[in-house]
């Protein structure tokens, strides 16, 4: 069986029981950095398995390969990210697709999510909603990135490092128009947790320097009917 196993996107008490009971018996665990998973493991006690297999962007082919051997040899594998789910915003998705073809067992264990955690922190609605992962850094492309979502009526969620959080505000209000509400958050689920919300005017404002390390996760309302229908509209002959 191939375990996909959520880990703490900040506060370890987020771990699950069931991820802690995953982690203590599996033979095999595959992780985007295996210093990093070390250092979990060591907090909650669990021993080192027999075997750590390091699995993310760049090796996956290759690491894919040695997962996929120790399945088919009927050994247990646990599959986790630095942070959250693994296969969003990493290739974990890519070893689910290969397994699944080749008809082997795959389980996910839930657990902490940065992407969930903002989205119903923002007070936006939560309905129907599209992530787009992290967006482009150049200045067209990123401007393009939000132009082709303007009509969206879904809530957006993406990712963002916090030295270019204020230039993807900014192109966002650009593109989007500076009135569309909007939540920017940080920290989530650590000591100083931190959401602000506002149009993307005000909070492209409020970031010229970040003074918070780690990933920001920033959420934008959908476009609304009227705006929609009237651009339908313009566009009519």
């Amino acid at each position: 069986m191939l375990y996909l196993v959520a880990t703490p996107i900040g506060n370890l008490g987020d771990l699950s029981p069931r991820a802690l009971e995953v982690l203590r018996s599996v033979p095999v665990i595959a992780c985007e950095d295996t210093r990093h998973t070390w250092q979990l493991l060591s907090h909650f006690e669990i021993p080192r398995p027999e075997r750590m297999i390091s699995y993310r962007e760049g090796n996956e082919e290759f690491a894919g390969e040695q997962i996929l051997k120790e399945l088919r040899a009927g050994r247990d594998v646990a599959l986790c990210s630095d942070a959250g789910y693994p296969g969003i915003s990493d290739p974990g998705f890519r070893l689910v697709r290969t397994i699944a073809g080749e008809n082997l067992p795959v389980t996910c264990l839930p657990g902490a999510s940065a992407v969930l955690s903002a989205l119903v922190l923002s007070g936006l609605p939560t309905s129907s909603w599209t992530f787009l992962g992290f967006p482009p850094r150049k200045p067209g492309a990123l401007h393009r990135f939000f132009a082709d979502e303007r009509l969206s009526p879904h809530t957006l969620v993406l990712y963002e490092s916090p030295y270019r959080v204020c230039k993807t505000l900014a192109a966002a209000a650009e593109a989007l128009g500076g009135t569309r509400p909007a939540a920017v958050c940080a920290e989530l689920t650590k000591l100083h947790e931190r959401v602000d919300r506002g149009t993307l005017a005000d909070l492209s404002q409020k970031y010229p320097s970040p003074d918070i390390k780690g990933e920001y996760v920033i959420v934008i309302a959908g476009c609304p009917r009227e705006e929609r229908k009237r651009a339908v509209d313009e566009s009519e002959p």
